[in-house]
């Protein structure tokens, strides 16, 4: 319906009555319906946009055009904007997203007759720099390893995972940067990670080593050499060579059968496997285990001596220190008996301490029994320690550990750790961490 005698001020969308003084000549139209058809769409016709950039929104409506309909664009991240014509904004809305995520914008218009709103969702991401895939360098067969990538920058957005494990053709997809599998053949295994966010693809691969059973120890160094890591795979691939030829030097231990990795991150940390002979296959297990117990009571003896070191550049030396606990699994809990004949014989002694506690307490509240309850607080005190200084029997004792007796088929000449192997013992003092 058209206003024949109604005008619009010179500084007014409203539609008011007056003289041809006040009003401009110019004949309006009052909206006849309710707004329909509203439209929102980015300039670029995509849902995904770069955090730190503009991104352009374009707004239609198909009905219920006219000076009394105002448009309302919300951006998602509580900054909105209204116009109160269409015509205005020909060229489009403007808007910059300081975050990354997922942001839900939407436009309304409303006039008197009513109103119509549209949404749409935009994915907000920053440029993907680099993926690094992490996991063990050396793991059980059959057992499931762990895979984690990390990103760089940490928040980009929405990402896309695609993991190829060996030759495989199919990848394995994900939207998380974590994923377990089990391998299932022993040797050498390659992993390939790629990440996808927004238009940009970054890639990571690694090498596993899968053995039946193996042995490993953490390591640590020397405060001194945190300094100088840069963080890059190369960094860390070299400091790891020469670890190796550092402990091959001392112990004697065969090259073959060490595999050191520096981690990533700070402070920098490593970890030593010692894997099975290739021509141990034939042995029994027990007698694999054996030889690999020896020569882990070897290194760590090395280790706990300060004999494992290496110089960095001139006037900069590294030592390299045994730790208590490993980031890795250091073998399958199936196959091995010691660990669990150990667990037992910690929880009887626990148990027994327990049950004499109780019937220590327990005689003290029966009357007619004896108790102790006459004497000075400092008698109860020493029956206490009694009970808990029992001492864990230790079945391995204080063997002395040396090369000679992991293998007699060892080579004398390859022997390099101290002139004497008889001399080695275990220190019982900590490592000294810096």
């Amino acid at each position: 319906m058209a206003c024949q005698k109604r005008f619009r001020k010179a500084l007014s969308n409203n539609c008011t009555e007056g003289s041809l003084l006040k009003y401009s000549p110019r004949q309006q139209k009052c909206p006849s319906q309710a707004p329909r058809g509203l439209q929102l769409f980015t300039s670029e016709g995509t849902f995904v946009a770069t955090m730190g950039r503009n991104v352009t929104f374009l707004v239609f409506l198909e009905e219920g055009l006219g000076s009394m309909t105002s448009i309302t664009v919300d951006f998602g991240d509580g900054t909105a904007i209204s116009y109160v014509n269409i015509s205005s904004i020909d060229d489009g809305v403007k808007h910059i997203y300081n975050k990354v995520g997922i942001y839900q914008v939407s436009a309304t218009a409303i006039n008197h007759l009513g109103f119509d709103r549209v949404l749409l969702y935009l994915h907000v991401s920053c440029q993907l720099e680099q993926v690094q895939l992490s996991a063990p360098l050396v793991v059980i067969k059959n057992k499931a390893v762990n895979f984690t990538t990390t990103l760089r920058p940490s928040s980009v957005g929405t990402v896309t995972y695609f993991w190829w494990f060996d030759n495989k053709t199919e990848p394995v997809v994900t939207l998380n940067g974590a994923i377990s599998f089990p391998f299932s053949k022993e040797g050498s295994h390659t992993v390939t990670v790629q990440a996808l966010a927004a238009n940009t693809v970054h890639q990571d691969q690694m090498r596993v080593i899968v053995y039946d059973y193996f042995r490993s120890h953490p390591l640590v160094f020397s405060s001194n050499l945190d300094e100088l890591n840069p963080g890059v795979t190369e960094w860390r691939e070299d400091i790891g060579r020469v670890v190796k030829t550092c402990i091959v030097k001392v112990t004697g231990i065969s090259e073959d059968q060490l595999l050191v990795t520096v981690l990533a991150g700070l402070p920098t940390t490593a970890e030593v496997f010692i894997v099975p002979e290739r021509r141990s296959r034939d042995r029994a297990m027990e007698e694999k285990w054996a030889h690999l117990d020896q020569l882990s009571q070897v290194l760590l003896s090395a280790l706990n001596q300060d004999l494992i070191e290496f110089t960095v550049k001139p006037g900069l030396q590294v030592n390299v220190y045994a730790t208590r606990l490993s980031p890795a699994p250091l073998v399958d809990g199936s196959e091995s008996g010691h660990s669990s004949t150990a667990v037992i014989m910690l929880v009887s002694v626990v148990l027994m301490g327990l049950a004499i506690f109780v019937i220590y307490k327990f005689k003290r509240k029966i009357p007619g029994m004896n108790t102790y309850t006459t004497e000075q607080p400092d008698k109860e005190q020493e029956v206490i320690p009694a009970v808990t200084s029992i001492a864990v029997p230790n079945p391995e004792g204080d063997e002395l550990t040396s090369l000679d007796h992991v293998d007699e088929q060892l080579d004398s000449k390859s022997k390099g750790y101290l002139p004497s192997h008889t001399d080695i013992k275990l220190s019982d003092e900590a490592p000294h961490v810096f």
